[in-house]
């Protein structure tokens, strides 16, 4: 069985953790974390019954699979820290936005098995969106084994790595997007006399039982809201609104402007030699 190691347990380096222990793909003795704040690491490791490690060296030689779930803009050193310890056999795999695989490559070197993933915030609840590309040199099996991995706190698909900034636009930083979507819809209903508390709740569970609609029937999202907007009634009267302030629009320039972003930081990335 394979041993995984995490490097960084913040927001989503815990997310991931928690989610992979409690999932039983793997046992609780082959699954390990690192963190520099090594009491933090510890301490979760206690709570969910696996390893940590002083070091990050340690963690690598001890691992098959290593998660790097630190920030982009540290990635590169830390990677570089540990190129003596990351032999061609591990598996390396980046949950880091704008650092691409060539550039990953550049650091461990090309006869590396590499493998990018974009998730999202929701994996804090087992609810996330996971992107998997991979170099040539990652074998199908092992490409299975990470989407396995990413599929144990919500969905992982394989993409290509040309799809990258897409997968950031629509569901990277889409749940921002959602966020602020479910405070307007709680605004709303706060303006017609419902209580705080209640219209998160009420925007809340429509957003998710919506979304689950999407995914569960299969059916087109226009064919759904068609189902909703009776003739001259509530619902089509508000869409027509939505629709004058150009919410669909706004909502398709936010996921460009948010894969723009993540091309210019791809383009940084691989003109540093930091």
């Amino acid at each position: 069985m394979a041993k995984i190691g995490f490097i960084g347990t913040g927001n989503m380096g815990r997310a991931m953790v928690k989610g992979l222990a409690q999932s039983g793909l793997y046992q609780q003795q082959d699954l390990y974390i690192y963190d520099r704040n090594l009491a933090v690491a510890k301490e979760l490791a206690q709570d969910l019954g696996i390893q940590s490690t002083e070091t990050p060296q340690a963690l690598v030689k001890a691992c098959d699979r290593i998660i790097f779930a630190v920030k982009p803009n540290v990635l590169p050193a830390v990677l570089r820290a540990l190129v003596p310890e990351v032999t061609a056999d591990k598996v390396v795999i980046s949950v880091a936005a704008g650092i691409s695989l060539e550039k990953l490559a550049s650091i461990l070197g090309a006869d590396h098995k590499i493998v990018r993933v974009m998730p999202n915030t929701p994996a804090l609840v087992g609810m996330g969106m996971s992107a998997v590309t991979q170099n040539d040199q990652v074998t199908q099996a092992e490409l299975a084994e990470v989407l396995a991995i990413f599929a144990s706190f919500g969905k992982a698909e394989a993409v290509s790595e040309s799809l990258i900034d897409a997968v950031v636009g629509v569901s990277g930083s889409a749940p921002a997007y959602v966020y602020l979507f479910i405070e307007a819809l709680a605004d709303g209903a706060v303006m017609e006399g419902m209580p705080r508390a209640q219209a998160y709740e009420f925007a809340a569970q429509t957003v998710m039982g919506s979304a689950q609609m999407v995914l569960e029937t299969g059916q087109h999202p226009g064919e759904l809201k068609d189902m909703v907007c009776s003739p001259g009634g509530t619902t089509i009267a508000a869409v027509k609104t939505l629709e004058e302030a150009g919410f669909r629009a706004a909502v398709i320039q936010a996921v460009q402007v948010a894969a723009e972003k993540n091309r210019e930081m791809a383009e940084k990335n691989a003109a540093s030699k930091k």
